[in-house]
């Protein structure tokens, strides 16, 4: 069977090469240019991918992700550890913790590996281009989709794609993993289908990052936990290869008060107020400038619409599919997901029914991972709207009546205060298994719910609104100590608004 695969990141590759092992005979297409010669530092410097904006911003294969690379392909592993890739378990800063108390068994499923994206796509490449039946093409962008006849009425059948260059690949199957911005859904409408229907949040995510590097290659005292959420900003810390790591600052994209972290000396001044990840902005030299990423909002294309399919011979996965918040992390765990189905799928199915074939895989995807991408696009509603009741400075917490959300705030509260809450946080929330799995017992709930209410979510609350605003501004901006607008006087603090003398008392400040 012929196979095209849109896209050579790790989702395509990964794909590529399970359905090569399949017998199939797979190639890829990528707009970009392929790696460098030389190692991971020439794949961190010279690679460009402007097809991927976010290639050069932080990434992790978490657990779902490392675990159906070493089961399925070991040699990506052995490969990625060669580039310097790092093998690590999610819960090794947390097993210091007196109250987690240890290592557990079967701690070993929390296995993960960390590494900068330009190696981890390095690592993949090298094993696809020796990967029987498999051809990466580069610098081959996909300029429109081939048809033949119709499988469904109505609905085109694609048999194929046209390349920019003008090179025609007949294919049985056409594997969409082109990412977030995939143009697939703009060539189905070019054909006269409906195209996907795009589900997309109206507000998403702001993240400003910068990586640094250790000068002997090690790293830092490493934070117990690598996401932390504060009143209006998340902080964000991810490890790398070679010494290299990436603090990151997450922000509501309609907070425009904090666009000012674009700016290093901003940043660092706000960066060095958060307990958790101040230290890691002194401990090495920054490599990098300040990395804004925007087009974080959470989006879902469905691609069955009114029982049939928008297209047959044409299925998407990963990114291209939906997407998930990307401070968390989850998208090559998701999109590793969604191959081992895909592939599972056609090894049960062939593609000798096109429409059933995209039908099942609608199915599936809805049956499997659905379920957990909307989670997080509600985790996501949620907090926006936690963000924006602080931002107008609203006297109560934000409320909602949505039970889910409450649960899971009160969990990751928790999660560092007890064993067992802390492994059912980590399988839940790096997809190696569904809320409902992990949730059997009712006590288990009931305890994460209890020591929620009872604790703040950290020991330390970071930072006011009005302290971060103060650190923004810099130094030249401060003044003689000025009464916020709730009346509290802030040690050399210039109120941005500069006015405010309430007779209102001081209100306490805000629990992440």
């Amino acid at each position: 069977m012929d196979t095209v695969v849109v896209g050579a990141g790790p989702v395509g590759l990964t794909a590529a090469m399970l359905l090569a092992r399949e017998g199939h005979r797979v190639t890829v297409l990528d707009r970009d240019p392929g790696a460098p010669e030389g190692g991971p530092q020439e794949a961190w410097d010279a690679w460009e991918r402007p097809g991927a904006n976010q290639f050069r911003h932080p990434h992790i294969l978490l657990p779902a992700a490392y675990r159906t690379l070493a089961d399925e392909l070991p040699e990506t592993v052995t490969e990625l550890t060669a580039l310097g890739g790092v093998p690590c378990n999610l819960l090794a800063g947390a097993w210091e913790l007196d109250a987690i108390g240890g290592r557990r068994p079967g701690d070993e499923r929390f296995a993960m590996m960390i590494a900068r994206r330009p190696v981890i796509e390095a690592a993949l490449t090298a094993v696809a281009a020796r990967t029987p039946r498999l051809t990466v093409r580069r610098d081959t962008a996909v300029s429109a989709l081939l048809t033949g006849r119709e499988r469904v009425p109505g609905r085109p059948h694609v048999t194929g794609v046209l390349t920019r260059g003008g090179d025609t690949l007949h294919a049985d199957l056409v594997v969409d993993a082109g990412g977030r911005n995939s143009p697939v859904g703009r060539m189905l409408r070019d054909l006269g289908a409906p195209g996907p229907v795009e589900e997309r949040a109206g507000t998403g995510f702001l993240a400003y990052t910068r990586y640094f590097r250790s000068a002997d290659g090690r790293l830092p005292k490493w934070p117990v936990w690598r996401v932390t959420h504060y009143d209006t900003v998340t902080t964000v810390a991810i490890e790398g290869d070679a010494g290299t790591w990436a603090v990151s600052l997450g922000v509501s994209g309609s907070d425009r008060a904090l666009r000012a972290l674009r700016e290093p000396g901003a940043w660092h001044r706000a960066a060095a107020l958060f307990p958790d990840i101040a230290h890691l902005t002194e401990a090495g030299e920054p490599m990098s400038g300040i990395m804004a990423m925007s087009g974080m909002e959470a989006r879902h294309r469905q691609f069955v619409a009114d029982g049939r399919p928008v297209a047959t011979g044409l299925l998407s996965i990963g990114d291209a599919w939906a997407t998930t918040n990307p401070l968390f992390g989850l998208g090559m765990s998701m999109g590793a997901l969604h191959v081992t189905l895909l592939r599972d799928l056609l090894r049960a199915e062939g593609t000798g029914d096109p429409e059933k074939l995209a039908l099942r895989f609608d199915e599936a995807t809805r049956a499997s991972l659905s379920p957990m991408q909307q989670g997080l696009a509600e985790w996501d509603r949620h907090r926006l709207a936690e963000i924006d009741a602080a931002l107008r400075d609203v006297p109560a917490p934000y409320e909602t009546g949505d039970r889910d959300w409450h649960f899971k705030r009160a969990l990751d509260t928790a999660k560092l205060r007890d064993p067992e809450l802390l492994r059912a946080f980590a399988d839940s929330g790096t997809l190696l298994a569904t809320a409902e799995e992990v949730f059997t017992d009712p006590a288990l709930a009931e305890k994460a719910a209890e020591l929620g209410r009872k604790a703040p979510h950290s020991s330390d609350p970071g930072p006011s609104r009005p302290e971060l605003l103060a650190a923004l501004a810099g130094p030249a901006e401060r003044a003689a100590p000025v009464p916020d607008r709730a009346g509290c006087h802030l040690r050399g603090v210039r109120h941005p608004g500069g006015q405010g003398d309430s007779a209102r008392p001081c209100a306490p400040r805000r629990p992440a």
